[in-house]
């Protein structure tokens, strides 16, 4: 599938930083906050916390913590309130990005995101503007040694998935939006809970990028996944592994 190789490249680009703790817990604790008050304060009866939670413990956020976000949104008048947010345009290069985000103040994160693509030589464009250039999917992974591929398949297509393949040393099950929580669910009751559970954008196809228009694109992606209200940056780039490594070096 289309994108495989540009979400590889992003790892390996991340993979010599160091992480960014406390602004991956905020981002992680927004999303669990607005999951609760969209729901239930029990992720037992509210797929979304459940889903947030998985996020957390994959930035390795201690459970008190995560306690604590659950008790402060569901108190009366506690905490901010957040709407989702989605932007698109394009980046260096002609590369589609799509920026999704929690905000508490609808006009500043549009002036943020306009003027980081500005900056750094891209253009916000409308709302579906590149979008229809992406596949809007669940995606569950496992380790090898959780389970076997047939073993997966036949529970996975069972609820609902579409897909299940192994990519860069994880078993990957893909499902459309709306079979994600049950797909998910049926794969935890079986194999215990998956390595990442998420909603993702995937590029129908992608555009080639060399060393200097690979720079000028990270550059973009990095300032736009820095912003506190952005939770998370999509874009249809691939890039060679030497030009990634060097990039990485």
């Amino acid at each position: 599938m289309a994108g495989h190789s540009q979400f590889k490249n992003i790892m390996h680009r991340k993979g010599a930083q160091d992480a960014k703790r406390a602004k991956q817990f905020a981002k992680v604790i927004r999303e669990i906050t607005v999951a609760t008050r969209e729901g239930m304060p029990d992720p037992a009866m509210n797929p979304r916390l459940r889903a947030a939670i998985s996020a957390a413990r994959e930035v390795n956020m201690p459970k008190d913590t995560v306690e604590r976000a659950i008790k402060k949104a569901s108190g009366a008048g506690g905490g901010d309130d957040y709407t989702e947010v989605r932007y698109e345009g394009y980046g260096p290069a002609g590369v589609a990005v799509i920026v999704e985000g929690l905000t508490d103040n609808r006009n500043r994160t549009a002036s943020d995101v306009r003027a980081a693509f500005s900056k750094h030589g891209g253009s916000l464009g409308e709302t579906n503007s590149v979008s229809f250039m992406f596949t809007r999917l669940g995606v569950i992974t496992y380790p090898l040694d959780a389970a076997s591929e047939d073993d997966l398949i036949e529970t996975g297509l069972e609820a609902g998935a579409e897909n299940v393949e192994t990519v860069d040393g994880v078993h990957e099950v893909t499902c459309p939006v709306e079979s994600f929580f049950a797909v998910r669910d049926a794969l935890e009751t079986r194999f215990g809970e998956p390595a990442s559970a998420k909603l993702d954008w995937r590029p129908s196809n992608t555009v080639e990028l060399d060393e200097d228009r690979a720079r000028s694109v990270f550059k973009l992606i990095d300032t736009l996944e820095d912003h506190d209200d952005v939770q998370a940056v999509y874009a249809n780039f691939d890039v060679p592994d030497d030009v990634a490594e060097k990039l990485s070096a």
